[in-house]
């Protein structure tokens, strides 16, 4: 039998439960997941990405089959050398529809042998960005209920609450 391997692109910054609703939920579909974790300086994240890569080890620990690794440059070319049949991404809302349609046309055009897989995150979570937790933490608001204890606690570590 084929181990098909997906890779599951993103900043991470911080993971988020809507982040690991897709995890899990791809796991379903594929026999192997790599969360491929995005350097991305532009977007100047909170968290390192040794500290993102450590957080997301820490709350996948106890699924099986799932690898994370930074990377840095053209994701398709990180997907070519993982042997990737895959790439998976969440669409909360139709605005992500848009700039998702482009990128996977884009990587198809790239690398015509890929297929992006959008899933949709349950409905409790549809909401949740990783920008909006970083928001609501700097202020002291409680989303307890949006991350992972081990991302609640390094975010209340950065944000000094």
């Amino acid at each position: 039998m084929l181990k098909h391997i997906a890779v599951y692109p993103g900043t991470f910054d911080p993971a988020t439960n809507g982040h690991l609703d897709l995890v899990e939920r791809s796991l379903r579909i594929f026999g192997e997941l790599v969360i491929a974790v995005a350097e991305n300086p532009k977007k100047k994240p909170l968290f390192s990405l040794a500290e993102r890569i450590e957080m997301l080890r820490a709350v996948t620990k106890d699924l099986k089959n799932v690898s994370i690794e930074g990377f840095d440059g053209l994701l398709i070319d990180y997907v070519k050398q993982k042997e990737a049949v895959a790439i998976v991404r969440g669409l909360r809302a139709i605005s992500d529809f848009e700039y998702e349609m482009q990128m996977a046309l884009t990587n198809r055009r790239l690398y015509n042998d890929i297929e992006t897989v959008f899933m949709m995150p349950n409905e409790a979570y549809s909401f949740i960005t990783s920008t909006v937790v970083k928001e609501v933490a700097s202020f002291g608001g409680d989303v307890s209920t949006l991350v992972p204890p081990v991302v609640l606690q390094r975010l209340k570590e950065k944000f000094g609450k």
